[in-house]
């Protein structure tokens, strides 16, 4: 799903890392999109309009990424988690109040599909290059990542709470190609209504650099279910870089899932400027 997750753009960048000799600002805009229905009657519809502002300086990585997003399901699916118990009773769609305007009385439920939209959850993200060995060109980067529940949970946009990770990526590059992998661990924030454990996740693929210019790939990704009503999520995601100058670099993505996890299918594309 895009978690507000917006695919693992971080795991792409990760693969072509390089420690940065001076401080390299940078800001990316884009769109996302993913359908399925996570193992429920109803499909759900996610569009995620990602801004990210990063900053590079020597061996530390940093992001700052601030979400728009709009949610069309009936409440049980919640963005970067999937199918969930969620006992809110302004939750989207759930029908025990008139929010969005209408809704059952209280204690009433309905599967009736609803739209709802707002601020996601900002993500703040810092990695830094154990090392990186320019002849072998293989590296290794730590980072973690801090999801703040900004997203409304009375419209079913998030969950409301916090969320912290913890990755270690690794990368390398053999002629045109580069081989990459990583695990990660990262402990949920459960609310009264929403109730998550604890998950690890990995991820493993390729990317190949066709020219100066272009680089397509993909990779696997793989977390396991962090709800007693949710599913792991198992998909895979084919991707192209594409350079329009020095400073500016056009991506683009499709992905399919395997479990109901997942989302049945999703895509985005986005610009880099980095100044």
């Amino acid at each position: 799903m895009i978690r507000t997750r917006m695919i693992c753009i971080g795991v792409l960048a990760a693969a072509c890392t390089v420690p940065a000799m001076a401080g390299t600002p940078s800001f990316s805009a884009g769109a996302n999109y993913s359908t399925g229905k996570y193992g429920t009657t109803t499909t759900t519809s996610i569009w995620s309009v990602p801004f990210t502002f990063g900053y590079d300086t020597g061996s530390w990585h940093f992001k700052l990424t601030v979400p728009y997003i709009r949610i069309t399901g009936t409440g049980d699916v919640v963005p970067g988690v999937g199918k969930v118990k969620n006992t809110n009773p302004l939750g989207l769609g759930l029908g025990r109040n008139p929010l969005f305007g209408g809704g059952q009385p209280t204690g009433q439920t309905t599967t009736t599909s609803t739209t709802a939209s707002g601020l996601g959850d900002v993500v703040a993200q810092a990695s830094y290059t154990l090392f990186y060995d320019t002849t072998e060109r293989f590296g290794m980067d730590l980072g973690t990542r801090i999801k703040f529940g900004t997203a409304d949970a009375n419209k079913g946009l998030g969950t409301g709470q916090n969320d912290y990770g913890l990755n270690l990526d690794a990368y390398k590059g053999i002629g045109n190609w580069t081989l990459f992998g990583g695990v990660g661990y990262t402990r949920y924030g459960s609310s009264q209504y929403i109730k998550l454990k604890n998950g690890a996740n990995a991820n493993a693929g390729f990317s190949y650099k066709v020219d100066d210019g272009n680089s397509v790939g993909a990779y696997y990704y793989y977390r396991e279910r962090i709800a007693t009503t949710g599913y792991a999520q198992s998909e895979v995601s084919a991707f192209w870089n594409h350079n329009l100058g020095n400073t500016l670099r056009f991506q683009a993505y499709a992905l399919t899932g395997f479990t109901h996890g997942s989302p049945d299918w999703g895509g985005g594309a986005s610009l880099r400027w980095s100044f």
